[in-house]
């Protein structure tokens, strides 16, 4: 199991409605991964100000901080910007910040490793909702001697105050990148993935190189704070949804009182490789007007046809309501693995066809309002 750490991380946390406290020490941190079950939780002590002051042990972590009333965020300035953050540091002068922690996000029987990486960028490269961080790995380019490694790109998982709500730092959805020869079956580490294998092995404390941030695709329309966003995903390409949700039902954004329905369709292998699950759960109780969430497990699912289910799958059994929301000036999101697109566009266009509609007229449609959002790698 990849390692588990949380240095002292600054958070917010409300208590009684007391969103003031912005300052604890995480005691420590255990993870342990049962059958189908997967717990995972950080204590935190701090002391309550008022006239009856008392030590509280409160459950905290990056992945389990949905709780009612919101928690307050700052610096607020970070909203006052009209267009987001783009570039603001090149491949050949990146930024430097600091690995806070590494979280293992999955279970012993998923299939790989995923890990929520937090990065401290102090601040100095705010980003928002929906953008990516490029991350220059460590060493030389072994096709350009005397270079560094290309940069990769990653959707960035949290809000533009980050999962310590102070504007300081970004998380990333990584999933560790690991090749085995299909002759010996046995894994070749000489091709594993150099950047997620850097990520996914970092301690709190290590240097990282960033670049941008980039990307405008995939950024939350805020103009209408009562609009349906529906998220589709195969595994880590859940990362900026994680932001969009974050931003919509934990977070206390004075000028984003979110009012619409966010519905998350997510497509993984097992129980055990769901991402943010707790943290989605919990939306789910505290906003179930506001928030839809379906889980497409193909090694545990059936489909209606009976084959694994796949997340278009889990699209086409509300496909009757995915399209009527989209007539209504929905927005549709795809983040993930560039495989995931055919198998949805099919789906799709089979079911606008039983509709009697033009899939590409439909399609052109989408694209010209605006309304289609998509970010595959």
């Amino acid at each position: 199991m990849a390692h588990s750490a949380l240095s002292q991380v600054p958070v917010a946390v409300s208590v009684n409605n007391d969103v003031s406290l912005r300052k604890s020490v995480f005691k420590s941190t255990r993870a342990t991964f049962h059958e189908k079950t997967r717990t995972s939780s950080l204590s935190l002590n701090f002391r309550v100000a008022g006239s009856q002051s008392r030590d509280r042990s409160v459950i905290c972590m990056s992945v389990q901080q949905a709780s009612k009333p919101k928690v307050a965020v700052l610096p607020l300035s970070l909203e006052d910007a009209k267009e987001p953050p783009m570039h603001l540091f090149k491949n050949k002068e990146p930024y430097t910040g600091t690995i806070v922690s590494v979280e293992r996000l999955v279970g012993q029987n998923a299939p790989g490793e995923t890990c929520h990486i937090v990065i401290d960028h102090g601040g100095k490269v705010p980003y928002w909702e929906g953008q990516s961080y490029g991350i220059i790995p460590p060493g030389e380019n072994p096709k350009k001697p005397g270079n560094p490694h290309n940069v990769r790109l990653y959707s960035i998982a949290s809000t533009r105050y980050g999962d310590s709500f102070d504007g300081k730092t970004a998380s990333l959805c990584v999933r560790r990148a690991v090749y085995y020869d299909p002759e010996t079956g046995k894994e070749d580490p000489s091709k594993n993935g150099v950047c997620s294998n850097f990520l996914c092995d970092s301690k709190p404390g290590d240097k990282v190189q960033i670049t941008g941030p980039s990307g405008k695709i995939m950024l939350l329309p805020e103009d209408n704070p009562n609009a349906t966003h529906i998220m589709i995903a195969t595994g880590t390409g859940v990362a900026p949804y994680r932001g969009y949700l974050r931003r919509m039902f934990m977070e206390n954004v004075p000028t984003f009182k979110f009012g619409g329905l966010a519905w998350l369709f997510l497509g993984v292998a097992n129980t055990d490789s769901l991402l943010y699950d707790d943290e989605f759960s919990k939306y789910l109780e505290d906003y179930p007007d506001n928030f839809r969430f379906d889980r497409a497990l193909s090694r545990e699912q059936k489909n209606r046809n009976g084959g694994k289910m796949y997340v278009q799958d889990k699209i086409e059994e509300y496909s009757d309501e995915v399209f009527k929301l989209l007539d209504n000036g929905a927005h549709i999101y795809f983040c993930g693995l560039k495989g995931m697109m055919p198998g949805i566009q099919e789906t799709l266009k089979k079911v606008a066809e039983q509709r009697g509609e033009n899939w590409e007229e439909k399609l052109s449609q989408l694209k010209k309002n605006k309304q289609w959002h998509v970010e595959v790698y």
